[in-house]
């Protein structure tokens, strides 16, 4: 595969923080996915990540907790996809396509959402490398709708594909709060979801984790909105950042062969704390997950 067919699919290159310009060497691909067409409530992620690129340079390189530095690692932003507005169908073969491209050249993807159906093209690829591969997902909604408004393809929905990809008893749901009672009875039949929780729980399913890959996808609307106010559907009594920061640095003691982090929406984001948050996040987990 290599940088020439990757670039073919992106529109720009903004540079998160201390990442490198070499792309063979490096170890990570950060990618922006800037999409969110099927919103049903309040749309604008698709401008997330380009900032939380651009705030990442008010953050430190090193972190204060992991007593790690980005400057220790190796790892590449790739920019945004370029993806057709509007189209969905054609801007998830185009997600696919991407992380394949980077998988095939043996990197980690960093993914950067736009909202959470970005994830499901993500995962199908992850799948393919890895068939023995575990979901984490950090969420305040199920997304565990058998179809939203007949779409099967949508935030709402993205979940329930995962689970019907790679079975529901190898999805791992935490700080969940929302959804219709279909799903909350779905979640309990097949999947493993913890309600309205992160720890203990993540220390629970642990030892299961460390033993397979693991890809890890992360709504910021897991996190309470008096701490990341800047999302398409903010629901109250979620977890802090501390807890969410506290959950990144717990799975560094597994195989991390995937992330991605979405629904960050600027334009209800006026202090810009959210996106400083998915910045740190971000940086937290590269050092978390990418060795030195």
């Amino acid at each position: 595969m290599g940088l020439q067919e990757l670039h073919a699919l992106i529109e720009q290159n903004a540079g998160f923080l201390a990442s490198s310009e070499d792309y063979e060497t490096a170890q990570a691909v950060i990618l922006g996915v800037p999409m969110d067409y099927t919103v049903s409530f309040r749309p604008g992620s698709r401008l997330g990540p380009e900032r939380i690129r651009e705030v990442s340079y008010g953050i430190e390189e090193y972190s204060f907790y992991l007593d790690k530095s980005l400057l220790e690692r190796n790892y590449y932003d790739a920019g945004d996809l370029a993806l057709p507005v509007g189209n969905v169908a054609g801007s998830l073969e185009m997600v696919r396509a991407g992380i394949r491209h980077i998988l095939a050249d043996g990197k980690v993807p960093f993914a950067l959402g736009g909202e959470h159906l970005v994830s499901w093209p993500i995962i199908e690829a992850m799948a393919e490398k890895y068939p023995n591969l575990a979901v984490v997902h950090f969420d305040a909604h199920a997304d565990l709708r058998h179809d939203y408004l007949g779409e099967k393809f949508s935030h709402a929905t993205v979940m329930r594909r995962v689970a019907e990809l790679i079975g529901p008893k190898n999805l791992y749901q935490f700080g969940i709060r929302s959804g219709t009672r279909e799903e909350r009875q779905f979640a309990e039949g097949h999947t493993n979801t913890f309600f309205n929780q992160i720890h203990p729980a993540l220390s629970q399913v642990m030892p299961e984790l460390r033993k397979r890959p693991v890809y890890i996808s992360l709504d910021i609307d897991v996190v309470d909105p008096a701490f990341a106010p800047g999302t398409g559907t903010p629901e109250p009594g979620g977890c802090t950042s501390w807890e969410i920061i506290q959950a990144i640095h717990h799975l560094g003691s597994c195989k991390v062969v995937g992330f991605d982090l979405v629904e960050v929406s600027p334009s209800f984001d006026l202090s810009q704390i959210t996106a400083v948050l998915g910045a740190k996040i971000l940086r937290e987990a590269i050092l978390s997950f990418i060795p030195a």
